[in-house]
């Protein structure tokens, strides 16, 4: 007489030991679902600069919600906090080359691009204004952010140019 197999299996499968049987892990793929942290990109300049310009947003928004300065100051600065932050965790996530319906370098651009131009007129008028420490502080904050905008501006457009595939008509090297 044949031993008894447990419920639901089958009398020819081999029987696993319950600490060894395979459990619903085994049944996915090992690293098709989850997400892969690109450690190496804090360390690249253009890293190294996403983290310094959410870092600068984030104090200039500090100084100019602590200062009590106008509205439009405080917003600028947040939005750009949480801009930059949501670009660094799409690069540092690799989200960019999963989600490839959109040119995202492209779309890093025209963000820094547009934030150097609200941050040149905010930052002009939180110093031109300067109606206590804070805001005058919060309006320095954002012309380095300027500056850093525009570096940043210009890195993409160095990656941009050197990662473009040749077309048809260039010659094979």
């Amino acid at each position: 007489m044949a031993p008894a197999s447990p419920a639901g299996s089958a009398p020819g499968s081999p029987r696993l030991p319950p600490s060894r049987s395979p459990g619903p892990s085994a049944r996915r793929p090992a690293a098709t679902g989850r997400m892969q942290v690109d450690r190496a990109f804090p360390r690249t300049p253009r890293g190294a600069l996403k983290i310094s310009r959410t870092l600068v947003a984030l104090a200039a928004f500090i100084c100019f919600a602590a200062s009590g300065a106008h509205g439009a100051y405080t917003a600028l600065a947040g939005m750009e906090t949480v801009i930059t932050l949501l670009f660094l965790l799409l690069y540092l996530l690799r989200l960019d080359a999963r989600m490839r319906f959109l040119f995202w370098p492209l779309a890093d651009i025209f963000n820094s691009v547009i934030a150097a131009l609200f941050l040149l007129v905010v930052a002009l008028f939180a110093l031109i204004i300067k109606t206590n420490k804070g805001t005058l502080v919060g309006g320095v904050l954002g012309l380095i952010l300027l500056v850093l905008c525009i570096v940043d501006v210009v890195l993409l457009c160095k990656k941009i140019s050197l990662d473009r595939g040749r077309g048809r008509s260039a010659p094979a090297k």
